[in-house]
């Protein structure tokens, strides 16, 4: 069989899904087609006729947050229309159609397609709910054995979920296909589904989102109450339930609940698709959420025309000023950051909270487990598709898990919610949990075999969490160190979101004496919802206000002592970031061997926000790459400008891509991974090519060239001029001036060579005199009582 290479993607359909999917293809790299209909009474001229998908295009482009990692990238994307442009799909390996939910319309595209398509190439339809099976009727046996299902969610950038529905007629290799490229190559979690109403993922959150509308009604809940009770808390997004629904939009779940009610007769919760008396006279007078600018939620002018948010009283259908929530049970769950361990506390709530969560949970498990094996025979598949399309961080199986399956099953059966028939035969086989660990494998329940099955497609990734039990080598209250294998170790974090301190700093230097001493190299990654929000300010702030400035600056030294160390050990360091790795973060990253960045990762130094300088060798690092970038002149100015602003402005990459512009990462060094599951592996490899080719401890540096009094005079003129216009502030003037002498190095007469130590410490200095700044602290402060994530 002829390998299948995609070089080059169509994409059908131009609107909110379609505009967003092309630029994730173009995201990683592919050439895309995006084509959209004519416009009625369109001119003869190209710009008129492909008004519609450009305008589209434009659009998503502009949108917050982007779909698109780096703006330039826009330029993979061809734009046409279907009357004149139908003809180049000749040229594409794979056609995505997205339009319109209607099967004839569908089916009308498709018609064309099949004139144009080049034999072999792949077919695929991103619906949402049309039977797969019917969209290829009457095509060609090319066309059925390449056509499937993908349907995408959105937005298609950061939902990671991708289902794959076949038809009877699907060629098995093009599910093979589907199932490794979107994992590998989009960055997806894959799951291959049946082809029933809905499939997996929206079959189960609808489930769950309509039934929650009549425990609402039953138990009198707010909107305010129900979005407190179903996010973060729960391990779920903060826009939880209702305002997940103004985002999606009232009309398309209430489109998806008909149409689930409809084609599921037997369906035993059939009653819960039906739609309640407030949700219909929120149709009926168009409160559908964000398109609509009212749903649950809607922004009004407050007092001296200050936005405000009003939610909606689904008693009376009117808007009032949104309210604070409180109860007992979540008060109970403050303290305790383990989800599954908080996930027992609100279960056993006595108040109103714990009454909204036993029902919810068991009509939850009950629904799913009924689903198999109408919609999968695999329950890890449920799992996987609620992580990945609804940002579950527990599927509904690792919930019950959670929450200990024989005893919950005796809970649900005396409140009227029995499970599925397999359930209790799986306990009274002895099996009494979902999913267990074996030797560092994460195996499922398999219900046909009643036996436990490794889950496919996770053999060649490594996951810490099943391995950390077996594999520690050593760890403190802040880290915790695991031999990966192939003598890699691997350093994750485990603080209040992975900040830095001293606990971190001193399990960095362990690893790397470790590493060192034993092993052939260090991959410093983890498996938290963030890499790291950087050094926790929280300590910097109590050692300026007591004035223990020896001991802040050894506390700072010692930073910078740890990051030095890893640029220059004995075996080589990767720092394998995901989502936020700011300020220390982003110091550690710029001095590693190499960075392995997921595509989301969003880099920057970002410490002038809090009134400070990056202290711990991220100006140093940015003097240095600034001295091997650039030459004599004018670009020399223009660069130093270039540098002295990304500091300045506290930029951060809005993905790793951006962090490349940005000066964080190194072209033709660091590398940037699109699947989240393969990021450690990949840095694994990285760091192990690294030692087998003969890694040897790199000497510091002494050649750094500096611009003296040059560059601080162009620094010193901005900051005036950005101070004369009203832009900054006197103290951000003197934040900009420290900035610029470290960058400068000083302000020496001329351009000269320092060392990496000279301009440690003058950075040292600087960040020193500026924590001794009262507006530095009242900034810090504010954080502090503010109660943001403390990000230096």
């Amino acid at each position: 069989m002829s390998k299948r290479i995609i070089k080059k993607v169509a994409i059908l359909g131009s609107g909110v899904m379609g505009s967003r999917i092309a630029c994730h293809f173009a995201n990683i790299g592919i050439e895309v087609i995006l084509l959209d209909i004519v416009p009625k009474d369109a001119a003869a001229d190209k710009k008129s006729r492909n008004k519609i998908v450009n305008d589209a295009l434009a659009f998503a482009l502009k949108s917050n947050p982007s779909p698109i990692y780096s703006k330039t990238f826009a330029n993979r994307i061809t734009t046409g229309n279907f009357d004149d442009n139908m003809k180049d799909i000749a040229t594409c390996d794979w056609v995505i159609e997205v339009v319109i939910e209607r099967l004839d319309i569908k089916k009308q595209v498709f018609e064309k397609v099949e004139q144009f398509r080049k034999q072999g190439s792949l077919i695929t339809s991103n619906t949402s709910g049309i039977p797969i099976h019917l969209m290829n009727e009457g095509r060609s046996e090319d066309f059925q054995k390449n056509f499937c299902g993908t349907h995408f969610f959105n937005p298609p950038r950061y939902l990671k979920l991708l289902e794959i529905i076949p038809t009877p007629k699907t060629s098995p290799e093009v599910v093979d296909f589907l199932m490794h490229y979107g994992e590998l190559y989009l960055g997806k979690t894959t799951v291959l589904c049946k082809d029933t109403p809905a499939f997996i993922a929206n079959r189960i959150g609808v489930y769950g989102i309509m039934s929650l509308f009549h425990l609402v009604e039953k138990m009198g809940l707010t909107v305010e109450e129900v979005d407190k009770l179903t996010g973060p808390v729960l391990g779920r997004p903060k826009s939880a339930t209702f305002r997940t629904c103004d985002v999606v939009g009232l009309d398309t779940l209430v489109h998806v609940a008909n149409g689930v009610a409809a084609s599921c007769p037997n369906d035993e919760a059939k009653a819960e698709f039906a739609i309640p008396g407030f949700i219909a006279k929120m149709v009926e007078n168009k409160w559908l959420g964000s398109k609509t600018e009212q749903g649950f939620f809607k922004k009004v002018k407050g007092a001296g025309g200050k936005s405000e948010i009003h939610a909606l009283d689904l008693k009376t259908l009117e808007y009032k000023p949104s309210q604070k929530v409180k109860f007992a049970t979540l008060e109970a769950t403050k303290p305790i950051e383990n989800l599954r361990d908080r996930m027992k506390v609100l279960i056993t709530g006595k108040d109103k909270a714990g009454d909204f969560y036993r029902a919810m949970f068991f009509g939850l498990f009950s629904y799913v487990s009924n689903r198999i094996p109408e919609i999968t025979d695999e329950l890890y598949k449920i799992d996987s598709a609620m992580s990945a399309g609804f940002g579950w961080d527990l599927g509904p199986f690792e919930a019950w898990d959670a929450l200990g399956v024989s005893d919950t099953v005796k809970y649900m059966e005396s409140a009227g919610k029995k499970p599925a028939k397999w359930v209790n035969e799986m306990i009274a086989g002895g099996s009494t949990t979902f999913y267990k660990v074996e030797n560092g494998v994460r195996k499922y329940y398999d219900i046909p075999s009643k036996s436990y099955k490794a889950i496919p497609g996770t053999e060649s990734f490594i996951i810490l969490d099943n391995i950390r039990a077996n594999k520690t080598v050593w760890k403190n209250a802040g880290t915790t160190l695991t031999d990966i294998g192939d003598g890699i170790l691997n350093l994750e974090f485990h603080t209040k979101m992975n900040t830095i301190g001293g606990e971190v700093i001193g399990g960095m230097n362990t690893a790397i004496d470790m590493a060192e001493k034993d092993f052939q190299g260090l991959v410093i990654s983890n498996e938290g919802a963030n890499f790291s929000a950087g050094a926790n300010v929280g300590m910097i702030f109590m050692m300026a206000v007591e004035q223990e400035w020896d001991e802040l600056n050894f506390a700072i030294k010692a930073f910078q002592n740890s990051m030095m160390r890893v640029r220059y050990s004995s075996i080589p360091v990767v720092v394998a970031p995901h989502n936020m790795a700011l300020g220390g973060a982003c110091e550690m990253s710029m001095h590693s061997d190499k960075v392995v960045a997921h595509a989301e990762t969003y880099m920057g130094l970002v410490e002038f926000g809090v009134g400070l300088i990056p202290g711990g060798g991220g100006t140093k690092e940015f003097a240095v790459r600034l001295a091997d970038e650039i030459k004599e002149g004018d670009i020399e100015l223009n660069a130093f400008r270039q540098r002295f602003l990304t500091i300045g402005q506290a930029q951060v990459s809005t993905s790793a891509h951006e962090a490349f512009n940005l000066g964080y990462l190194r072209k033709g060094k660091d590398m940037v991974v699109v699947s989240r599951n393969r990021l450690l592996t990949e840095a694994k490899a990285e760091c192990l090519e690294i030692a087998k080719e003969g890694y040897t401890k790199p000497v510091q540096r002494r050649d750094i060239r500096v611009l003296g009094k040059t560059g601080l005079g162009l620094a010193y003129l901005g900051a005036d001029t950005m101070k004369s216009g009203g832009y900054i502030s006197e103290h951000d003037v003197k934040i900009s001036q420290k900035l610029a002498f470290v960058l400068c190095g000083g302000d020496l007469s001329a351009p000269t060579m320092v060392s990496e130590q000279y301009l440690l410490d003058l950075e040292r200095e600087a960040f020193l005199s500026l924590c001794g700044e009262k507006k530095t602290l009242e900034r810090i402060q504010s954080i502090l009582v503010g109660g943001k994530v403390l990000r230096n």
